[in-house]
């Protein structure tokens, strides 16, 4: 099929890749001239496993190129994903000003375009936005009615960055919110062949699932960051605890994201989960439970600084700082945020992460990061190395081998674990280490 992608994000950029590597025909269309040039000259504008290697080979057979204008983009094109940012504004409410961009954009092209093209919204949104919001743009653009005219589709996607290649080739279900069969039928020939149930529902529903999922994730990591807390107060192992815990797989217990770690963060949980309350909110709909979930998990962040203030040591390391190992995305990532509130208690603080130069950050990416810490550029080091040289306490917040393979025992620097390292358990037997919650 002839496709094109709109938004060239991690989402965007890793769709557009795999469906060229799967035989279609991909255009992919972004604002940022840079992302544009990048894909272009077959290189990725995001650092994720295998997705250089596939931009390149799409690239180089002619199955992939990229373009900022978007009436040539739905030209060549009989499909197209929208796949731009949903971000949270400062009430938690979901900002879709992206989203009502596109559409407008994609709308005015339809009707110089003519004949049926079928859209198809990946971004997350909540119950409601297409049919009440988007929808209504694209008919008053086109002059035509959704589901006859054009084709209108939600397509939820459930790519983990860091994995998402391997998620998109073998994903764990495939959701499509059909405003009508043919629409449904044109995005269930975009994956033909990919494995997994493939649930054909209406696009309410799809909007909904994609909260249910990123609400439950988000509910199960600050779950078991706070047993681990208490346990780890009463003297108690957590890991043991959670071990026989997860063993009881007959209440439909996933053990993903049950082990007491850090924080969590990124571009989805925290800002769905917000979005999310502040939707049941506007409709007297009281979600103890889920409007406890981020202040928890602040306060699990909280505690890793309190270590820190605790060990009365002035000269700090931090090894990890994207949000997930393996990326370069810095947004609401945990880690970020706890290099502020070391900063900003005025720790001398230095920075490693093999994945992240500031030259490299880009769009969202590169925003995010020169509002919430500045003055990065100052703080990162060249080598771990560096950053064990300066430091007298490390936080370690990545599994990254050639991190784990240089940190010293005997106390010196101290050891602050967001992680549980491999040698956790050898290691709480030894001066000047701590573990968050174990």
């Amino acid at each position: 099929m002839r496709v094109s992608v709109f938004g060239l994000g991690y989402v965007g950029c890793v769709s557009a890749a795999c469906l060229a590597a799967m035989g279609h025909e991909v255009v992919g269309v972004d604002v940022n001239q840079v992302k544009v040039d990048l894909v272009n000259d077959g290189r990725a504008p995001v650092v994720e496993e295998r997705i250089g290697e596939l931009t390149a080979e799409g690239v180089r057979t002619g199955a992939l190129r990229a373009t900022g204008d978007v009436r040539e983009a739905i030209a060549a094109s009989e499909v197209s994903l929208v796949c731009v940012g949903t971000p949270s504004r400062s009430n938690g409410s979901l900002c879709t000003t992206y989203l009502e961009r596109v559409t407008e954009q994609i709308g005015a092209a339809l009707a110089e375009r003519g004949g049926r093209h079928t859209v198809v919204f990946r971004s997350t949104m909540l119950p409601g936005t297409c049919l009440n919001l988007l929808v209504p743009i694209l008919e008053k653009y086109v002059g035509g009615t959704a589901g006859v005219d054009l084709g209108v589709a939600v397509n939820p996607e459930f790519l983990r960055e860091g994995t998402s290649v391997r998620d998109f080739f073998d994903p764990p279900k495939t959701v499509i919110g059909e405003l009508d069969p043919a629409s449904g039928d044109a995005v269930a020939a975009l994956y033909d062949g990919l494995p997994g149930e493939v649930f054909r529902v209406p696009v309410p529903t799809a909007e909904a699932i994609k909260y249910a999922d990123n609400a439950f994730h988000g509910l199960k990591i600050g779950f078991a960051n706070e047993l681990g807390a208490v346990c780890r107060a009463l003297g108690v192992d957590s890991h043991q605890v959670m071990d026989v815990f997860l063993a009881d797989r007959k209440l439909n217990i996933s053990p993903a994201y049950l082990r007491p770690g850090f924080a969590f963060g990124g571009s989805c949980l925290p800002k769905d989960l917000r979005s999310l309350v502040h939707a049941a909110q506007r409709a007297d709909v009281s979600v103890p439970i889920l409007a406890h979930v981020l202040p928890s998990n602040a306060d699990h962040l909280q505690r890793a600084v309190d270590l820190v203030e605790r060990t009365g040591k002035r000269r700090a390391g931090l090894f990890g700082l994207s949000f997930k190992p393996g990326t370069d995305d810095l947004r609401e990532s945990p880690l970020v945020e706890l290099a502020e509130r070391l900063f900003g208690k005025g720790y001398d603080l230095r920075i490693y992460d093999a994945n992240v130069s500031l030259s490299r950050l880009l769009g969202a990416n590169r925003e995010y990061i020169e509002t919430r810490l500045p003055h990065l550029a100052q703080l990162l080091a060249d080598s771990v190395e560096e950053v064990l040289e300066h430091a007298e306490v490390c936080l370690v917040g990545t599994s990254d081998p050639a991190v784990l393979s240089a940190l010293p025992h005997g106390g010196r620097p101290l050891i602050i674990d967001l992680v549980r390292l491999p040698d956790a358990e050898a290691r709480r037997t030894e001066p000047g280490y701590l573990g968050l919650a174990w």
